[in-house]
């Protein structure tokens, strides 16, 4: 290869660091592992948003590919474990339901097991559909363990995610990064050089006269969107019809006594509460429509609905809920707040960071940038935030409350026909229709239509060709369960014995 035909890419700046910056930044480092110069630039003075603390159960995946040792990880982020989430009053009020990792049950029959549990119900059992999850018999008890790695084995049927500290997260990685030579200037961008003839991002200019030039720009740096936004003037998709919630108020407060291993969010009148905790805290914060709630009334139901002494005044949050209209343009690729917001109601924020960066490395490109890898990048990416919005936006149509504007006008609203579908095929069969690039597969959407009230008109017509009765079945997969669960250790013996916070230095 001679130098003219050379067109390997020789140096990526990373604008913002964070959560987005760091993760990008230590999977580009871990990956390019030679013959690449990687410089991120951040500011103190600017901050990250940093409330997003709970994920779910892929970013061990994205741990695992930079050999970080989960026990490690989690002591240094001041994390716990996390087996789903419990959703509150959001079906309707006094509605309460289980979104668990991992399935109901262990398929027994080319049936679902949901199909079952709906025969019994309509002869009158009244068994909750939760009570069929591993991870649900774990987490109502406190309890956490690792899965089992036999498949025949009960404990075998969950996974799990973590809750963190995502300030501890970006630090975590920031010196994984610079260990592997990421450079890391701190400073505001000032101005962006742009090539006269092409429009491609050659430099950006520190106020301290630093000039970086790169071949790749990697936009982190929020819901500015410096470079795809402010820059390349990119477009900006406003969901907002759909996810009307326009802004959040965060606030920890002080730990609670038995560590929950999940994530509790509350409906409330105008958007809802998330309750995550940690080590060292428990995260809070309330989700609204600002149409219908004022921010300082927001901020007092939040306070409110406190377990304990709250620790640091209110972090407030702007936001629109959308995509860009593109997320790679020329040769700037956004990952993160900059490319869309999908707000936090199923931890998805952290894995779209992740998810980004997993179709870089999958679609890295050369320094022509050919349009050709960049239109594929961004047909997945488009089709990935659509398939997790409609799944969001099962939580606000599935509802019955008419107690306040916000459930009012979200049970009347029109959805997009992807998820109208996906909801007519449940209503109608049981059935769950899958699409590319879903996020969530059918354990997640059977939670969420069962435990929100959308239950089948019918079952599959399979089942009465099966001629099997699944009630002791049924019967002795609940008793497994909960057996199973007694045997484990409570979730905070689990932290405090494999990964307290103390046992590594601040």
């Amino acid at each position: 290869m001679t130098a003219s035909t050379d067109k390997r890419i020789r140096s990526i700046v990373i604008v913002g660091g964070g959560s987005a910056g760091w993760m990008t930044a230590a999977a580009l480092a871990n990956t390019l592992k030679r013959d690449c110069r990687i410089v991120l630039v951040e500011s103190d003075q600017i901050g990250t948003v940093g409330v997003g603390e709970a994920t779910i159960p892929p970013i061990r995946t994205f741990n695992e590919m930079l050999g970080i040792d989960e026990r490690e990880f989690v002591a240094k982020t001041k994390g716990s474990f996390k087996l789903g989430i419990e959703f509150v009053d959001w079906g309707g009020l006094g509605n309460r339901y289980f979104h668990p990792f991992g399935p109901h049950g262990r398929a027994f029959d080319i049936v679902g097991l949901h199909h079952y549990w709906l025969k019994a119900r309509a002869a009158g059992d009244s068994t909750a559909f939760d009570d069929f999850s591993m991870a649900w018999a774990l987490a109502q008890r406190g309890r956490f363990t690792r899965p089992n790695p036999d498949p025949r084995h009960v404990l075998s049927t969950f996974d799990y995610a973590y809750h963190f500290d995502a300030g501890l997260y970006a630090r975590l990685l920031r010196d994984y990064s610079e260990a592997r030579g990421v450079i890391r200037h701190e400073g505001k961008v000032v101005s962006v050089r742009q090539n006269g003839e092409t429009g491609f991002v050659e430099g950006v200019t520190l106020e301290n006269g630093t000039e970086l030039t790169g071949d790749l720009f990697i936009d982190c740096s929020g819901f500015r969107g410096l470079l795809i936004g402010e820059t390349l003037k990119v477009g900006y998709q406003d969901w907002t019809h759909w996810l009307p919630c326009d802004r959040a108020v965060a606030m920890p407060c002080a730990k609670v006594e038995g560590m929950l291993p999940y994530t509790r969010s509350t409906a409330r009148e105008a958007g809802w509460q998330w309750r995550i905790p940690l080590q060292h805290r428990t995260g809070n914060g309330y989700v609204y429509c600002s149409k219908f709630i004022s921010d300082d009334e927001a901020e007092a139901t939040l306070r409110a609905n406190l377990d304990g002494e709250v620790l640091a005044g209110p972090n407030r949050l702007r936001f629109t809920t959308g995509r860009r209209e593109k997320f790679w343009e020329a040769n700037v690729v956004a990952i993160g707040l900059s490319s869309g917001f999908l707000e936090p109601l199923e931890s998805t924020s952290i894995h779209l960071i992740q998810a980004g960066i997993s179709k870089l490395l999958a679609l890295f490109p050369q320094r022509d940038f050919d349009p050709l890898i960049v239109n594929e990048y961004n047909h997945v990416a488009a089709t990935e935030f659509e398939r997790i919005r409609d799944f969001l936006v099962l939580h606000y149509k599935l509802t019955t409350r008419d107690d306040s504007p916000l459930w009012r006008y979200c049970a009347a609203m029109e959805i997009p026909e992807t998820l109208q579908l996906k909801i007519d095929h449940f209503r109608r069969y049981g059935r769950h229709i899958a699409r590319d690039m879903d996020l969530f597969g059918q354990p997640s959407w059977l939670a969420v239509h069962i435990g929100q009230g959308n239950i089948p008109e019918d079952v599959d017509p399979l089942f009465d060709f099966r001629g099997i009765d699944g009630r002791d079945y049924l019967a002795k997969l609940k008793a497994a369960m909960a057996a199973a669960a007694e045997q484990t250790t409570s979730h905070q013996a689990f932290v405090d014995t494999h990964c307290a916070s103390e046992r590594v230095p601040a």
